[in-house]
Order: C-alpha cells, then sequence, then structure tokens
C-alpha cells in the first residue's frame, strides 16, 4: 500500500483553521452604540416613487427603492387593506434577510436569534406588532461575512395615507447580535 504524499502546508494551513474557528473566536470590540429610533415609510405601492419605502439596516436609515436595491425589508399595503413587512425575498432581490414575529416584548429582546427567520414571504406589520430583523449577508470591516441584526415595533399604520411608523433598535456592529441601547458586547 502506498502512502499519500505529505503536503506541509497544507497540513499547516489546516492547523491553523482548526485554531481560528474554534471558540475562542472573537469579533473585534463594537464601536457603534445601540439606538432606538422612530421611522416612517410609505407604501411601495399607491404613494409617490420619492418617497421611502425601505429600511437598510447596515445605515440605519430608510431608502427609496427607485435610488437602490441596497436595504432589507420594504413596506407595503396589500390591496385587501392588510400591512406587511417584505424580506428581500418576495421582492426579486434573492432571500438575504428575513423577518420574524418576536417571542416576547420589544423592551425584552436582549439578544437576536442565530435562527428562525423567515426569507420568502411578507410579514404582518399591524399596530403592536414586534418583529426581529436579519439583513442580508454582507462582509464586515474585519473580513468576515456576517448579518446585521435589528428589533422592531410597529407604533402606527396610516391605511388611508399608506406609511407605516415604527422603532427599531439596529446593532450596526456587524455580526453582533446584542439588542439593548448602548455599546453592544455580544
Amino acid at each position: 500500500m502506498r502512502s499519500a504524499p505529505l503536503y506541509p502546508a497544507t497540513a499547516l494551513a489546516a492547523v491553523i483553521l482548526a485554531v481560528a474557528c474554534g471558540d475562542d473566536l472573537q469579533l473585534p470590540p463594537a464601536t457603534f452604540e445601540n439606538r432606538v429610533d422612530t421611522v416612517g415609510l410609505y407604501a411601495l405601492t399607491g404613494t409617490p416613487v420619492g418617497v421611502p419605502s425601505a429600511y437598510y439596516l447596515q445605515l440605519r436609515r430608510a431608502v427609496r427603492t427607485d435610488q437602490t436595491s441596497l436595504f432589507d425589508f420594504a413596506f407595503d399595503i396589500t390591496g385587501a387593506g392588510a400591512p406587511e413587512f417584505l424580506p428581500t425575498g418576495p421582492l426579486g432581490l434573492g432571500e438575504g434577510s428575513g423577518l420574524q414575529v418576536a417571542p416576547e416584548p420589544f423592551d425584552s429582546i436582549t439578544i437576536a436569534p442565530g435562527g428562525g427567520y423567515v426569507y420568502d414571504v411578507p410579514t404582518v406589520a399591524d399596530s403592536g406588532v414586534e418583529l426581529l430583523v436579519q439583513s442580508r449577508l454582507v462582509t464586515c470591516s474585519y473580513g468576515s461575512s456576517a448579518s446585521y441584526y435589528a428589533k422592531l415595533r410597529v407604533l402606527s399604520v396610516d391605511l388611508v395615507a399608506r406609511r407605516i411608523e415604527f422603532e427599531i433598535l439596529v446593532n450596526a456592529n456587524c455580526g453582533y447580535r446584542g439588542l439593548e441601547p448602548g455599546v453592544p458586547t455580544q
């Protein structure tokens, strides 16, 4: 039986990778403070093109969908009058971002879950609804790929003006899941 040739560089790379992927892997220190903002969006349909209809977690701001497709969810009102948030999947932008109904009240949520997000269907966005949001996967400034996370609570829906207002806390530190005000540690 013939033995396989030994490749020292490959073996060394495997050892480095194993050590790097261990439990000691740390994110760089967080630099952005988590804060709660109040945001208003207009429905994708039935409103002027020049108003914001989507939200981009990485920049923590409302955006116009006629100017960019870089956003994590949009707002619309169905023909039946139901307000809804749409992750990127139903909009034909790839199943990158996701939403899920929050399992507990807004103020009680301290960390975003690592799973359970819905990527391919809209989520009801009526007054009082509380959601968790996961952004598309992005390349962080430190070179790894990760998501941004947020929690939001719908404050009001105006079906006549086709507008929604919500409060949102976004963790703008790439890869961090902590959802409390202040500089996160998680």
